[in-house]
Parts: structure tokens; C-alpha cells; sequence
């Protein structure tokens, strides 16, 4: 007993007492350590989300932009078939996104519910299983692209024509082999924001990107490598921001959280955790992912009925699909941004900063929905034109499916912060629900009967004209429902602050 005693008196400060809920106090050392993650418990709230929104979001652009960087340079040297070749891999890139927010946001989202009881040591075998679910995950979709029939499989799951499956094949195998500088480069960015380094998070992504751009100009444009030249800028600029991730969390000092090598010994019950909160960010990308190989699918049956061409029809919606994706992710970098603010409020139980980051959230986002929606019907030809669509027709079938594919813009911030708020405070089957929602619960049931439906009633529109009208119609469902979920959610919380009732996560 005694030695034990003796054992435990020599543990650090922070395995002693932190890791009993105790709140996060001031280390003597490293006075600045806990200051960063205190204050998102006592500074004003509008000051923090704007302090953390603004990297967060053009953190988010920056994801999104590989995907729209790859599309530009392959649409300007390759033209459409280029444009036909990303169209096809997108639904596989989007699921490499989900796989990525699956592992990183739930370990973040816990970190940040650990870091508000002050258990700093649970936030650091969180961050810990993370990286060591992104290897052994980046691992596997590594050894599964050696096989090439599961690479042909999915291009076939994606309605690869046979003109664009060469393309899209040898662009895929290389993205899958660099799957694991993704994973971590944007999964465990989360963790930096979560450690209140917002402005670092935001410049790791940014090396990525800039990383990429130089790389696809010198790949693609200058050298001529087509699609394999542009996969290798893709990774390689992950690559980049995965170092830069890593090094933060490693060598970086008086960070709160730090990747120690012991913490990533796997723990089953935190695994169980993060898998489970992360679950709703998956759900909202593999959603995306769905929609997109239905979407590809219907483009080839029903473009080839419409004069434009099955090729023309991927190519076009593939870059609605890309500039709608562009649009989204600044509202998802509202939702990521307030993420850790309300696990660290909520774990702390301190309802109202809670409350009011929620409606400051949603306020932000939907103010960013207006704006992103009056540039795309200001400035549509002139966005189209950028990815190389230049031929009039097919600019004017594009343009138009563009704005009736974004009309409910300004109010899908609301549903995207109102579901997430779900994953931030441990409710993640209610998360699950409202991101199901929008993505497949109601969008892939009307892609399948709008394109029969619609002509029958109005006979201006073809079945390739309805598979665009969709989407607005499944994101008014879609905030509907998150509005009912949001009314009963705030009864809730004023039980919770009367103490009628227990927080459990």
C-alpha cells in the first residue's frame, strides 16, 4: 500500500487530479497551457465563434478545394473527359472525407467533452486513438487499392463510362495510396481548434493547399501528367498538412493537448466513443457520397436520353455537384467551429454559453448561405467557366441546374449547425437522424421519382431536368425536421439547467 502510494504521489499533476472531473487549473510551468482551453468557458461567446469561424471556415473551403482544384486543372488540360474522370471519382473522394470526419470530429468532439470536465488525460488518449484509428483505417484502403478489381468495382458502383474508366481508375489507385495523409492532415486538424489554436489549424490545411496548387500546375499543366499528375499534387499537398499536424501536437510546446506515443495504446470503450459521435459527420459525407454515385448513375441513363450526351451529363452536374460542395462547406465550417465551444460548455454545464453558441451558430451560417447563394445567381456563367465548360448549351443547361440546385442555400445553415449541435453534446443518434435526413432519408428517394414524376406533370422538364429539383425539396424536409428536433432540444436544456434532469455522454 504504501509503495503505491508513494507510485501515485510521483505521477504527474494532471494523471493525479484531472483525470477526476476536476476543472482545468493553471500548470505553474506552462502558465498559457490551460489558458486556451479555459477561456471558451468565460469569453464572450460572439468573440470566440468569431475567432474560431473564421479559420474554421476557410480551414473547410481549403478541404474542399483539392476536389475543386483537381477538377479546374484537369478541365483546363484535358477538357471534358477530364472533367468526366473527376466526376466519377468524387463519390470515392467524398467517402475518403467521410472516413476521415468519422475518425477525427468524433475524437475531437470527445476530447472537447473531456476537456470541459478537466479530464485532460482522457482528451489525450482520445487524440491518441485517433491518430492510431487513422493508420490502421489508412492501412487497409491501402492494401484493398493493390487489388484492382476493387478499384473497378467501385469505378463501376460510380457508372464509369468505358471511355472515362482509364482515367478514373489510375486517378483513384494513387489518392488510395496516399489516404493516410489525408486522414490525419484533416481529422486530427479538429484536435488544433479543440486546443484553442483556431489560426494554426487554419494554416496546416493552407500549407496542403498551396502545396497542391504548385504541384497540379507543374504536374498537369506544364509536364503533362494528366490525372495521375494531378492525384500525385493531390496527396502530396496532404502530405504536407499532415506533417504540419503531427508536428504541432508533438513537438509544439505549451500546447493543452499533446500526442503522446503511450496514450495510443487502443482503448476499446474510447474507440466505441469516438466511432459513435463521429458517426453524423460520416453519416452527412457518405450521404453525399451516396447521393453522388445515385446521381451518377441517373446521368448516364438519362443523359444519354437528352441531346447533351451521358459524358456532357457527368461532366456538367459534376460541377454543380462541386460548386454545391463548395457552397455547403463554409456551413459546415460554422458548425466544426462551434463544435469545440459547445462540448467544453456543455461538458462544464454551462447551459446558457451553450444556448447561446447554438443561436449565434446558426445566425452566422445562415447569414453565410445568403451571401454564397446572391454570388452564384450574380455571377453564374462566369463560375461555370472556370472549370472549362464552354460550349453554349451545355453552359446553359449547367447554369441553370446550378441555381435550382442551391435555392434553399440561405436555410441549409440552420440544419447543417442544428445537427451538429447533436454530435457536439453526446447525443449522436439524434445527430445521425437529422444528418440522414438531408443526404438520404429524403434526397435519395425523390432522385429515383422526380425524374418519373415531374415530366408527367409538367412536360418543359425531362427526367434529366428533375434529378436537380431534388435537392431543394429534400433540404426544405430536412430543416423541417431539424426544426422539431431544435424546439424540443431547448425544453431539454432548460430542464437540464433546472437540474430536473442528468447529462449522460
Amino acid at each position: 500500500m504504501a509503495a503505491a502510494a508513494a507510485t501515485k504521489a510521483k505521477l504527474p499533476l494532471d494523471l493525479n487530479e484531472e483525470s477526476t472531473g476536476a476543472p482545468l487549473g493553471k500548470d505553474p510551468k506552462n502558465p498559457e497551457r490551460d489558458s486556451k482551453v479555459s477561456r471558451m468557458g468565460t469569453a464572450s461567446i460572439p468573440r470566440l465563434i468569431t475567432e474560431f469561424a473564421i479559420p474554421a471556415i476557410l480551414g473547410m473551403v481549403v478541404n474542399g478545394a483539392y476536389n475543386v482544384v483537381d477538377s479546374i486543372f484537369l478541365g483546363q488540360a484535358m477538357g471534358e473527359i477530364g472533367l468526366s474522370a473527376a466526376t466519377v471519382a468524387n463519390p470515392i473522394m467524398i467517402v475518403f472525407m467521410a472516413i476521415s470526419m468519422l475518425i477525427g470530429n468524433g475524437g475531437n468532439a470527445l476530447a472537447a467533452l473531456r476537456l470541459g470536465e478537466g479530464r485532460r488525460v482522457d482528451a489525450e488518449i482520445s487524440l491518441g486513438n485517433t491518430v492510431l484509428l487513422s493508420v490502421v483505417v489508412s492501412a487497409i484502403v491501402g492494401i484493398a487499392a493493390l487489388n484492382p478489381a476493387v478499384i473497378d468495382s467501385l469505378l463501376t458502383l460510380s457508372s464509369a463510362t468505358d471511355d472515362v474508366r482509364p482515367y478514373a481508375h489510375a486517378f483513384l489507385q494513387i489518392i488510395c495510396f496516399g489516404f493516410i495523409f489525408q486522414c490525419i492532415g484533416m481529422g486530427v486538424n479538429n484536435f488544433i481548434r479543440t486546443a484553442g489554436a483556431p489560426n494554426r489549424a487554419l494554416v496546416t490545411m493552407l500549407i496542403g493547399l498551396v502545396v497542391s496548387l504548385v504541384f497540379n500546375y507543374l504536374f498537369v499543366l506544364r509536364f503533362g501528367w494528366g490525372v495521375e499528375g494531378s492525384a500525385l499534387a493531390t496527396i502530396i499537398g496532404q502530405g504536407a498538412s499532415c506533417v504540419s499536424v503531427l508536428w504541432y501536437f508533438i513537438f509544439t510546446k505549451k500546447v493543452p493537448l499533446k500526442l503522446h506515443f503511450r496514450y495510443m495504446t487502443p482503448h476499446l470503450k474510447v474507440i466505441g466513443t469516438i466511432l459513435s459521435l463521429g458517426f453524423a459527420s460520416f453519416a452527412v459525407q457518405a450521404g453525399m457520397a451516396v447521393v453522388n454515385f445515385v446521381i451518377n448513375s441517373m446521368l448516364v441513363k438519362y443523359g444519354a436520353l437528352s441531346p447533351i450526351g451521358a459524358d456532357d451529363a457527368l461532366a456538367s452536374i459534376g460541377v454543380v455537384q462541386r460548386i454545391a460542395m463548395f457552397t455547403v462547406l463554409p456551413l459546415v465550417g460554422v458548425a466544426v467551429a462551434i463544435q469545440p465551444l459547445l462540448g467544453f460548455n456543455y461538458g462544464a454545464k454551462l447551459i446558457d454559453r451553450v444556448r447561446k453558441t447554438l443561436w449565434c451558430g446558426i445566425a452566422g451560417a445562415t447569414v453565410l448561405g445568403t451571401v454564397m447563394w446572391a454570388v452564384v445567381h450574380l455571377f453564374p456563367e462566369a463560375i461555370v467557366g472556370v472549370f472549362g465548360i464552354t460550349h453554349p448549351g451545355l453552359v446553359d443547361f449547367t447554369v441553370f441546374a446550378l441555381k435550382v440546385q442551391l435555392f434553399m442555400l440561405p436555410f441549409v445553415g440552420f440544419q447543417i449547425v442544428g445537427s451538429n449541435y447533436f454530435q457536439a453534446t453526446g447525443q449522436p443518434l439524434k445527430s445521425i437522424v437529422l444528418s440522414l435526413t438531408r443526404q438520404i432519408l429524403f434526397l435519395v428517394p425523390l432522385l429515383f421519382a422526380l425524374p418519373e414524376v415531374l415530366p408527367q406533370i409538367m412536360s418543359q422538364f425531362t427526367g434529366l431536368d428533375a434529378l436537380y429539383f431534388a435537392t431543394p425539396l429534400a433540404d426544405f424536409l430536412s430543416i423541417f425536421t431539424t426544426v422539431i428536433f431544435i424546439i424540443v432540444e431547448m425544453r431539454r436544456l432548460k430542464k437540464l439547467e433546472r437540474g430536473e434532469i442528468e447529462a449522460k455522454f
